[in-house]
């Protein structure tokens, strides 16, 4: 089967045509840096890394775009109550998401676009959405007309214009003519950054960034728009009425990630349970917490528990330990190998990443199976499989970021010399039936966190994990 994609303008799932044969174009909301992280963000962040990775594994040549939004109301806000300017609070956010990303091998985008750099872009958007006569400036600001779209706007989320709350953007909302109509330019307020216009002075509406942001780089029309669900209404909703209203095709496809609560309860600083990527990194290492974000379906609600945190890195451990030994024996093979038709039938089902990691985990317990009996050529059969599917989900445990944050340090050669002295002694202990001995110098590399397992190879030795 070839790639299928939940489409959420159509309500199915459909089969993905891109625009131009061989490439495609997404889209991806980024950061609102008004704060730091929570592991909601983060979840999004790795869910459309895993789909890129898809996409150039599916041999397509992909251009990224993750825009950041780095003015906004929220943005200000925090700024004023500090004292500090509102570009301080939007840099040093975005720092923090980057380095989150980073640490989860997420790759870099194509391009990451900021919003106050593409003002002009967004003034030229105005000007069309005027002249088209689907926006009107009144009291500073500049308005779509949403009931010169009326027979559309709506679709996105499924809504009738009729059942739809004011949109409440703006302070100047006796200037709109309908209360639904949403800002796209705000006028200059004091203490508040501001550009010249047409129109005066003020910023951008935070819908308008995205469609200007979006168009630049990827043009009129593209194949995939991505975001969290919450963003479904009004913000995509709005980018979509706008874009089209211009006279651009805009998004082809429009898919989202389902939300992240924490024990049930959705994330909350009143209540005082947001998690953050630390928070994670205390119980679980970079490579493992990224596979408990990749492992629940994209669309799905997650529910983040310690307990679900935990079954994650054993599951992932189990990965690692197989990838581990088996590279010992055979040595590392090729991570670019074939990949199992189920496995790949799982990922072209709507990037169905439960299902894929099932087919990862029997392929990991054969392999186990083909370690016990000795059979090296089975091994390196599976270990080039897992390798492939793990690389896949930029899970691969001998990839980069990975191996040097799983051990792969300036020390690991000379830990890795004294524990060979070590474990030569052992051995020369039983043959000598020595094994008082033998068994002293086993506990006590236990007790320095050092696990030994004896294989039909010799004994081979790594760290305990937390």
């Amino acid at each position: 089967m070839s790639l299928h994609l939940y489409d959420t303008g159509t309500r199915t799932v459909r089969p993905f045509e891109p625009l131009e044969e061989g490439r495609v174009g997404m889209y991806v909301c980024g950061a609102t840096p008004q704060a730091a992280p929570h592991i909601g963000h983060l979840r999004s962040g790795v869910i459309y890394d895993v789909l890129l990775r898809w996409l150039r594994r599916s041999g397509y040549e992909v251009t990224f775009v993750r825009n950041i939004t780095d003015v906004d109301d929220k943005i200000i806000a925090v700024a004023a109550e500090r004292g500090v300017p509102w570009f301080a609070v939007a840099e040093a956010n975005q720092r923090v998401f980057a380095r989150g990303y980073d640490l989860l091998g997420c790759l870099p985008p194509t391009v990451e676009p900021r919003a106050t750099g593409h003002v002009p872009e967004m003034i030229v958007l105005i000007r069309r959405l005027i002249e088209a006569g689907h926006a009107y400036a009144a009291g500073g600001d500049v308005y779509f007309d949403v009931a010169s779209w009326a027979d559309r706007y709506g679709a996105l989320s499924n809504q009738r214009l009729d059942n739809m709350r004011p949109a409440g953007d703006t302070p100047n909302e006796d200037a709109k003519r309908d209360p639904r109509d949403f800002a796209l330019w705000k006028g200059a307020k004091p203490g508040e950054p501001s550009w010249e216009t047409p129109w005066g002075e003020g910023r951008p509406g935070w819908h308008l960034e995205c469609s200007a942001m979006a168009t630049k780089y990827l043009g009129p029309e593209f194949d995939i728009h991505g975001g969290g669900v919450d963003l479904i209404f009004p913000h995509h909703e709005n980018e979509l009425a706008q874009s089209r209203a211009a006279g651009d095709g805009f998004a082809r496809y429009w898919l989202h990630n389902g939300l992240l609560t924490v024990d049930g309860v959705k994330m909350s600083k009143s209540v005082g349970n947001v998690v953050t990527l630390n928070d994670l990194l205390d119980r679980a290492r970079p490579a493992e917490v990224r596979y408990y974000l990749a492992s629940a379906h994209y669309r799905s609600l997650m529910d983040y528990t310690d307990a679900a945190l935990a079954e994650a890195v054993s599951a992932y451990q189990r990965i690692e330990g197989f990838v581990t030994r088996a590279a010992e024996i055979v040595g590392a093979g090729d991570p670019d190998g074939e990949l199992p038709e189920a496995f790949t039938a799982a990922m072209n089902d709507d990037l169905g990443v439960p299902q894929a990691l099932a087919v990862l985990h029997e392929t990991v317990r054969d392999g186990n199976s083909a370690l016990a009996s000795g059979d090296e050529a089975e091994v390196t059969r599976r270990l080039a499989q897992v390798r492939a599917m793990a690389a896949t989900l930029g899970l691969d445990p001998l990839a980069e970021p990975w191996t040097a944050a799983g051990g792969g340090d300036d020390l690991r050669p000379v830990v890795d010399a004294l524990v060979k002295v070590a474990l030569e002694q052992r051995q020369a202990a039983r043959a000598r039936k020595d094994y008082a001995a033998a068994d002293e110098i086993r506990d006590g590399l236990t007790a320095a966190g050092i696990v030994v397992e004896d294989t039909p190879h010799g004994p081979r030795w790594e760290l305990k994990r937390s």
